[in-house]
């Protein structure tokens, strides 16, 4: 089961106390996923399909809280892609649909269908979020955290679009809208401000195991960038520890060892004993002991020597960090 799918599975499971909210859920439910059929004698028939059982089976509950109606359950099998089983919620033809339509806020009172829901509907912060989740569970889908952050809510309405990214924004969601095949996605690209979006609708267990996922995955990354760091030093260490060992042998072709100077003899003297010691280890073999700067030092004055007696092989002792 998809991180999605889990997501959903339990924002089914979240019914609001208050029936304003539980309106405002299925008002949203209804613009996603509801359709409208208009009979020769003038009757309107509800339906409300999903994909979903969970989901179906909140509508029914949500139908049968705020309206009182037992509503009627189909399932139609799917014959192409992957063969799932779709879910159609009707409600009765005997029920006074007008009052449902404007309830829910699809009908003014004047019997004129209403491209955006009700304002009254949406004043109360909780019937937001109930909106929200209704819009989320109707067309609603959010990436694993494991992968890219993205979660997005697709419908075929710009102006509900346009609504539920004003929603979104109300809640301080930097929330936008792109047209994809004819349908308007409203996403939320940022992992903080889809931790955030999982709050506001309820959806309280996906959020902690987002949270968790994100935590490890920062770590994860962390200390990628810690372990690629250190064998970046590393690398230079041994390059930088490679090209002076090398001079100082060319260097040794040409002169005596004890013709040097003795602070260049005794460094010179560390680096061939110790091949691998970075330049604060060597430092610290001197008598007294050298800061990294003083062993650089004298690197660069043995650079210049050889540079003197004409000795091929360059010295890099900048290049260890």
């Amino acid at each position: 089961m998809s991180f999605s799918v889990e997501t959903k599975e339990e924002l089914a499971r979240v019914l609001a106390e208050k029936r304003c909210c539980q309106l405002a859920e299925l008002s949203a439910l209804f613009r996603m996923d509801g359709s409208l059929q208009i009979s020769a004698e003038h009757h309107v028939a509800l339906t409300i399909t999903t994909e979903s059982a969970s989901v179906a089976r909140k509508i029914f509950r949500l139908i049968k809280a705020v309206f009182g109606l037992q509503t009627q359950i189909m399932v139609r099998h799917k014959r192409r892609l992957k063969k799932s089983n779709v879910y159609v919620i009707s409600l009765p033809a005997r029920i006074d649909s007008q009052n449902v339509l404007q309830a829910l806020g699809i009908m003014d009172q004047e019997g004129n269908f209403s491209l955006e829901p009700d304002e009254g509907m949406l004043k109360r912060h909780c019937c937001r979020r109930a909106y929200l989740r209704g819009a989320f569970l109707g067309g609603g889908s959010v990436n694993s955290p494991e992968g890219a952050y993205h979660l997005e809510i697709i419908t075929n309405d710009e102006h509900h679009a346009k609504t539920i990214c004003e929603l979104l924004q109300r809640f301080e969601l930097a929330a936008k809208i792109s047209q994809r095949k004819g349908w308007y996605i409203v996403y939320l690209k940022e992992s903080d401000q889809i931790v955030e979006m999982l709050n506001i609708i309820g959806a309280h267990t996906a959020l902690f195991s987002f949270e968790n996922v994100r935590i490890v995955k920062g770590m994860r990354n962390q200390v990628n960038r810690l372990v690629n760091c250190e064998t970046a030093n590393l690398n230079k260490t041994v390059s930088a520890s490679l090209r002076q060992k090398e001079l100082i042998e060319a260097l040794m072709s040409r002169i005596s060892v004890d013709s040097l100077p003795a602070p260049l003899k005794e460094i010179a003297e560390l680096r061939l004993q110790y091949p691998d010691a970075s330049l604060k280890e060597l430092g610290q073999m001197l008598t007294p002991p050298v800061g990294k700067s003083g062993v650089n030092h004298r690197f660069r004055k043995l650079e210049a020597l050889a540079e003197q007696l004409g000795v091929s092989g360059k010295s890099n002792p900048e290049g260890e960090h």
